[in-house]
């Protein structure tokens, strides 16, 4: 029992390889047929080999089952309430190759202590955790980068802190989906009570996730390859320039590329974000904001309009390759009207969030016309267009939430 990116090349290397240690051999010999599971990114198949392996116990991974020396992840409800102290006990979560506390949960065994390490580092950014058995009286260092709830510091975080430890658990258990399910009804909970701040922590978490389990993010791959970061931003850039010619947009270059969102609720405190990335990577000392001036009623497309006015006097900023807009034909169809009376020829196209659609306007005799093309979630060009997008939203609701604060003068 194993975990793949390439099935095929996986498999076929059982069969070529002639260097093959007696145990393996044993296996090739009585296979019959492969059963397999797909999955959506590097993390999930991580989690999910050593949930099977400890569900099934395969006979050729029965050293893993039976050795304790491999690694575990002890997540340990804390120490007892003491009598007469009115402490509570604190969770805490670390690694271990020792099971010895009936009253922990105790997942694993994994097949890497440095993989896991890797899991663990990026989803502490998203359910901070302490990670010692006894926590000091004062505030840690992790707490000031946000990866430690220094609940002895902060008691009054510990209902907050059990919920995150929940979540962490059922992830790590491999239910991601049962893990935004629940965010998502917590988060619904606190816009229904107007406590917009942490709604939008509740978001961040949500997007956080989205992005980890991405099918083309690879944690794993960083860390074997620093400069992998920079191939696959060219591999990107290269995919979105080979997409948009197939379908008639010709650039020579993206160089720059800017996208644009709008964020309201029932018209109240329009906002627009534009974000800049060149090439290939976020420029944020570029992103603007813009505050809606003329249109107050719920209009996307008017309110993309006036972004698209405002931004196109800017003569001092520098011209885009290329102009992504988070929407489908309605929103593209606004900016190019504003560029048709203004005379711009700039490459728009939006990406629809429903189904990731990328939508292409072409031209008909005197019209446009609009593809919708659909491509697989994996492919390079995609994934960078889907970046763009969701950083554009991202800041357009982070200045939408600043004016709703300052509306009700928080």
């Amino acid at each position: 029992m194993g975990k793949a990116r390439d099935l095929k090349k996986r498999i076929s290397s059982y069969f070529s390889n002639k260097a093959l240690d007696s145990k393996t051999l044993k296996l090739t010999s009585e296979a019959k047929f492969i059963e397999h599971i797909i999955v959506a990114s590097e993390i999930e198949a991580f989690l999910l080999e050593s949930s099977l392996i400890k569900k099934y116990k395969p006979i050729y991974n029965v050293r893993l089952i039976d050795d304790k020396t491999f690694p575990h992840l002890e997540i340990n409800p804390g120490l007892a309430k003491r009598s007469g102290t009115g402490k509570k006990p604190v969770p805490y979560v670390v690694l271990t190759r020792k099971l010895e506390n009936k009253n922990a949960i105790y997942l694993g065994p994994y097949t890497s202590a440095t993989d896991l390490k890797i899991v663990l580092r990026l989803l502490r950014r998203i359910f901070p955790y302490q990670s010692v058995k006894k926590h000091p009286n004062r505030r840690c260092l992790y707490s000031h980068i946000g990866l430690c709830p220094c609940i002895p510091i902060f008691p009054e975080k510990l209902p907050e802190y059990r919920k995150n430890i929940r979540n962490l658990v059922s992830f790590l258990k491999g239910d991601k989906d049962k893990v935004i399910h629940d965010l998502e009804r917590e988060q619904k909970n606190y816009v229904r009570h107007e406590e917009f701040e942490k709604a939008g922590e509740i978001q961040r978490k949500i997007e956080k996730i989205g992005y980890i389990t991405s099918e083309t993010y690879n944690p794993f791959k960083y860390e074997e390859k620093p400069d992998f970061y920079f191939e696959r931003i060219k591999a990107e850039i290269d995919s979105l320039k080979e997409i948009l010619t197939k379908y008639g947009i010709a650039v020579n270059a993206l160089h720059r590329i800017e996208c644009y969102d709008i964020s309201n609720i029932s018209g109240k405190n329009p906002t627009g974000s534009m974000v800049v990335f060149i090439d290939g990577d976020s420029i944020k000392n570029e992103y603007r904001k813009f505050r809606i001036r003329f249109k107050k009623t719920p209009d996307d497309f008017e309110m993309m309009r006036e972004v698209l006015r405002r931004r196109i006097k800017r003569s001092d900023w520098e011209i885009p390759n290329l102009i992504v807009i988070d929407g489908g034909r309605g929103q593209v169809s606004a900016v190019l009207q504003v560029f048709t009376e203004e005379k711009i020829n700039i490459p728009v196209i939006g990406l629809a969030k429903r189904k990731e659609t990328l939508i292409i306007p072409i031209r008909i005799n005197h019209g446009v016309d609009f593809l919708e093309v659909k491509l697989p979630k994996s492919t390079p060009g995609v994934n960078l267009l889907r970046r763009i997008r969701d950083e554009a939203h991202r800041f357009a609701i982070a200045y939408h939430r600043l004016l709703r604060k300052k509306a009700l003068n928080i």
